[in-house]
């Protein structure tokens, strides 16, 4: 028996008897609030982050073309394509493919960061205005359009990116009558191997074409499991799932490192999941955890990774640390 079948039945033994339920009767006033409140009168606004704070004032992220990329004389190695993976959501998946991709950026590695998720949180996290985005990934999978007509370079230093908009919500079903699906986004990465050290692709949380086409196109993956009490609930239908595109589709795709995420060590459930995921992964899992801080969840909202909105903190050290762990893997 493991940790959470132990804490189920705990859970479930601390639960109070049921008190006796007493039927409220609404007043007139209150049917009167539900009548006014009508959902086409609710104005949907777009969350636009905050621009990136510079030494003299807000200065947004500027949208370029991939030919003003500046040029760096880095020799690249073999270029990794890592899909950072779970379908369960709120595990951290944007937040790690935005600070991992900026500390392997810090560490004099070339990065290339695809926004796969149709929600474009990667994309508005690093102080990217969708509005002034012209193509984006979709217009890679779906109109054929080259990557490089859609990267937006120098995002961060060493970082550049693949973006995503809304237009993205509509490819699982316009590409399931597309011919030869499942590879529209290997395809458009293959002529990029050989110009990165790393291609980081930021899935959606779900197990629909465009996790599939990031299956086929990454080398491994690359999984962050939340330290919380359902952190391996669903795992296990995601690793069938790699099972059967391996099996099919891409024989090399393996399993790169599981990452514990949004860890309290002052915490017994933090601890104790944290130990179940590593006896349950072994080696596989790193060694370096993400703490829970305030910091990581309030640099996106200024469009920038942890290491610049807060360089000296827990979370900066925890992504750099992450980095060097990763170009130690190879």
């Amino acid at each position: 028996m493991g940790f959470f079948d132990n804490l189920k039945r705990e859970r479930g033994a601390a639960v109070p008897a049921a008190e006796p339920v007493v039927e409220e009767t609404e007043t007139p006033e209150e049917e009167a609030v539900e009548e006014s409140l009508n959902i086409e009168d609710v104005e949907v606004v777009e969350r636009v982050p905050q621009p990136r704070v510079s030494g003299e004032g807000f200065v947004p992220t500027e949208v370029k073309s991939y030919s003003q990329k500046k040029r760096v004389n880095h020799v690249v190695g073999q270029t990794k394509i890592l899909a950072i993976i779970n379908q369960k959501g709120g595990v951290g998946k944007s937040t790690t493919a935005i600070n991992l991709s900026a500390a392997l950026g810090a560490l004099n590695k070339q990065v290339l960061l695809v926004d796969l998720d149709p929600q474009g949180n990667t994309t508005s996290g690093l102080g990217i205005e969708k509005s002034q985005i012209d193509n984006c990934i979709y217009d890679v999978l779906l109109n054929d359009t080259p990557l490089t007509d859609v990267i937006i370079p120098d995002v961060y230093e060493g970082l550049d990116l693949v973006p995503a908009t809304i237009n993205l919500a509509g490819a699982e079903v316009e590409l399931v009558s597309e011919m030869a699906r499942e590879n529209r986004l290997k395809d458009a990465l293959g002529s990029l191997r050989g110009r990165y050290d790393y291609i980081l692709i930021d899935c959606p949380p779900s197990l629909g074409l465009l996790t599939v086409n990031a299956l086929v196109a990454a080398d491994k993956l690359f999984i962050p499991i939340q330290c919380e009490f359902y952190a391996l609930e669903g795992v296990t239908k995601l690793l069938d799932s790699m099972k059967r595109v391996k099996t099919r589709l891409n024989p090399t795709l393996d399993i790169f490192g599981v990452l514990l995420t949004m860890y309290d060590g002052r915490t017994t459930l933090s601890r104790q999941v944290a130990s179940e995921v590593r006896s349950y992964f072994g080696k596989i899992a790193f060694t370096t955890t993400i703490p829970r801080t305030v910091k990581l969840s309030e640099a996106p909202s200024y469009g920038q990774p942890i290491i610049e909105y807060d360089p000296a903190g827990k979370g900066s050290q925890a992504y750099l640390d992450l980095a060097k762990e990763v170009i130690r893997r190879g």
